[in-house]
């Protein structure tokens, strides 16, 4: 499936946002942390690496490791991981681009646990999203639909109504899996991986939200 760079503009109710490799840049941490725990239990690291993008950590731990406990192994794990911010920063123009939107239009679903998330997000200063949905809160992670059916049923707004703004291809299937609308960015994989979504932009600043006239809607388009 061919991928666009750019969408015309449209409209939404509210934006929904991955975290890691879209608001924040984390990439260094968190290869890190899962390359020490895959070399203390002898695993391949790089498939272990292809794995991480966009997945829970027990459901990872689950798949490469089904001899290990996977709940305490995760439970270890995220406590490392959680408080850990070197080489943790903020994505240019994130904090820009949620300030200028109004409370209860956006959220932040992320595959990490909400310790990690309140760390990363406190760490890099951006502000406190009005709806968070980390892995602690659903039963099923990406690509499943319900972390982003979730986020759209706390925000109160129709799943239809969602933009998603994603880096991965998990995270891309959880929102069409979701029936809403998905811009992926190229910041961890390449734009064909990300041939799902209904565009894909090379960094966040392509990505231009305004506000319309009433304020109840947000106005979108990619523009490369």
């Amino acid at each position: 499936m061919p991928f666009r760079t750019r969408i015309p503009p449209d409209t939404c109710a509210a934006v929904l946002f991955d975290l890691d490799g879209v608001l924040v840049d984390s990439a260094a941490c968190i290869e890190r942390h899962w390359r020490r725990w895959g070399r203390r239990h002898g695993l391949d690291l790089d498939r272990l690496m292809a794995l991480l993008p966009g997945r829970r950590m027990v459901e990872i731990i689950r798949y490469v490791a089904p001899h290990l406990d996977a709940e305490a192994e995760t439970g270890a794990l995220s406590e490392e991981e959680g408080i850990d911010t070197e080489g943790v920063f903020a994505v240019a123009g994130a904090a820009a681009l949620l300030r200028s939107l109004p409370p209860a239009s956006w959220a932040v679903v992320t595959s990490g646990n909400r310790l990690t998330a309140m760390t990363r997000l406190r760490h890099t200063r951006l502000p406190d999203p009005p709806v968070l949905v980390t892995a602690d809160d659903v039963r099923q992670g990406k690509p499943h639909p319900e972390p982003y059916l979730t986020a759209a049923r706390r925000l109160g707004v129709p799943a239809a109504e969602c933009l998603v703004v994603e880096d991965a291809p998990a995270g891309i299937e959880a929102a069409r899996a979701a029936g809403m609308r998905v811009v992926g960015l190229a910041t961890t994989h390449a734009p064909a991986a990300l041939a799902r979504a209904d565009a894909v932009a090379s960094h966040l600043e392509a990505l231009r939200l305004n506000l319309l006239d009433d304020a109840s809607r947000i106005g979108y388009a990619v523009t490369g």
